[in-house]
């Protein structure tokens, strides 16, 4: 075991059996990096994320990247959960010098923390023009110990933009009424119009902007902004990024239209998007907003919910090593579970194909698995097969009832049981809301134990 062993966060306990001697966030990692005089390896990551565990798998639990690791920096680990702090800094720089972000994050920094070296996942072996670790660790090894001028001079050049950065946020002009109305017209601009949400692939629920969007509409009783906003969230409801079987929502969408998410999910997400539901259902009074929150209710309680009240903080995307094992079915077992007449409307509702209905992400094909996500409205499925909604409706529901048991003997996805105390204040706020809007006392009671 390295220096993690003692430590409480899921995701740094994932990696004490590594062979990198691994050191917790403190100035006892920063005290042996000077003593020693070697550069930091800073890596950042979450329990839940996807291409942590690649990275894991690929390079930390490798010996020969460890022996690099070990003989040539001091390694640390942080869970960016843990510690937003750190993780804001770096993230900002990695954001200035590469022009996006995301996790893992990998820094590389002198002893006293100034970072000359920035990025996100970093493969194994060179791949696709990008340095491996097995090439990256030993140049940047020589480089310290043969030109160690030009490393001080790039992170000394790196501090300095993340101190103006730093500088830009502590004074700006007071906002006038204008702004609210520029930040419509710049969401109006972006807003996809076929499928909801902002901007392309990959597809965030940014509930934050339908948050705004009901928040203007209210203000100015412009109607397009109510129909972005209730668009935006019937599209997530219908596609894949909506777990059918299971209830709650992913984290986002891989692609424009909704339908094949990243699968992890978090307890803020499942916030934010239950009160934009419950304000969506306050601003027109449509019970499918108010049943989506129920549903996402629904799910917290029964996965997140800790023994005393509080909620835990995320479902990682990964299960037995692979994204998304848990929430694929194929035709086969589809009929298995259901028989011919629930597997036909199910599968005809559902979106599924015998040959799979999505590419793998790494071999680029179809595999045979299905993420469930509704092709069309009910009332119109229903139509074409001349039966009545309901009838449809109570149908697929019993048939996500029995998938819903068959999946459950399925290896679950690892829960990371942290209890932070922001996420859960947004989950109170959607509990609290929905208990005086919905006139359910029991989501009043909810919020009241977890806070």
């Amino acid at each position: 075991m390295n220096s993690l062993k003692d430590e409480q966060s899921p995701y740094l306990l994932q990696h004490k059996d590594n062979p990198v001697h691994w050191r917790p966030w403190g100035e006892e990692a920063f005290r042996v990096a000077k003593a020693e005089d070697r550069p930091i390896f800073l890596s950042i990551g979450y329990s839940t994320c996807h291409w942590c565990h690649v990275m894991e798998q690929e390079s930390f639990e490798d010996t020969a990247v460890a022996g690099l690791l070990n003989a040539g920096f001091v390694s640390i680990k942080v869970d960016r959960e843990e510690r937003p702090d750190v993780d804001g800094v770096y993230m900002a720089l990695c954001q200035l010098i590469t022009g996006h972000g995301g996790w893992p994050l990998t820094v590389i920094m002198t002893p006293d923390k100034k970072p000359f070296f920035v990025g996100t996942y970093i493969p194994k072996h060179r791949r696709f023009d990008r340095a491996g670790m097995l090439d990256l660790l030993p140049q940047i090894t020589n480089l310290w110990t043969t030109r160690r001028e030009e490393v001080l001079a790039a992170a000394e050049h790196h501090h300095i933009l993340l101190r103006n950065e730093a500088l830009k946020g502590e004074a700006g002009e007071p906002l006038a009424l204008d702004s609210i109305d520029i930040a419509y017209d710049e969401l109006r601009l972006r807003y996809d119009n076929r499928n909801g949400g902002f901007g392309g692939a990959p597809k965030f629920p940014t509930t934050h902007h339908i948050l705004f969007l009901l928040r203007f509409w209210q203000a100015s009783k412009d109607l397009l902004a109510l129909q972005m906003a209730g668009l935006t969230l019937m599209r997530m409801r219908l596609g894949g990024v909506f777990d059918h079987v299971g209830l709650g929502f992913h984290r986002y969408a891989t692609d424009a239209e909704w339908k094949l998410p990243h699968f992890e999910k978090m307890l803020y997400d499942q916030a934010l998007i239950a009160l934009a539901c419950i304000e969506m259902y306050q601003a027109g009074r449509e019970r499918r907003y108010a049943a989506i929150a129920e549903e996402v209710f629904t799910y917290v309680q029964r996965t997140f919910l800790a023994p005393e009240g509080a909620f835990y903080s995320a479902e990682d995307a990964d299960s037995e090593g692979i994204e998304g094992k848990f929430y694929g079915w194929t035709t086969r077992e589809v009929h298995e579970v259901l028989g011919a007449t629930l597997a036909t409307a199910f599968i005809e509702a559902y979106g599924l194909e015998d040959e799979g209905n999505f590419l793998d992400e790494t071999t680029r094909t179809k595999n045979g698995e299905n993420i469930p996500f509704l092709r069309h409205r009910i009332e119109d499925m229903a139509l074409n097969r001349g039966i009545s909604p309901d009838v449809l409706e109570d149908m697929l529901l019993e048939a996500r009832e029995r998938l819903f048991v068959r999946r459950n003997e399925r290896v679950r996805p690892g829960l990371d049981d942290k209890i932070l105390t922001d996420w859960n204040g947004l989950m109170i706020v959607a509990l609290a809301r929905a208990g005086a809007a919905l006139d359910a006392p029991a989501y009043t009671e909810a919020a009241r134990r977890a806070a």
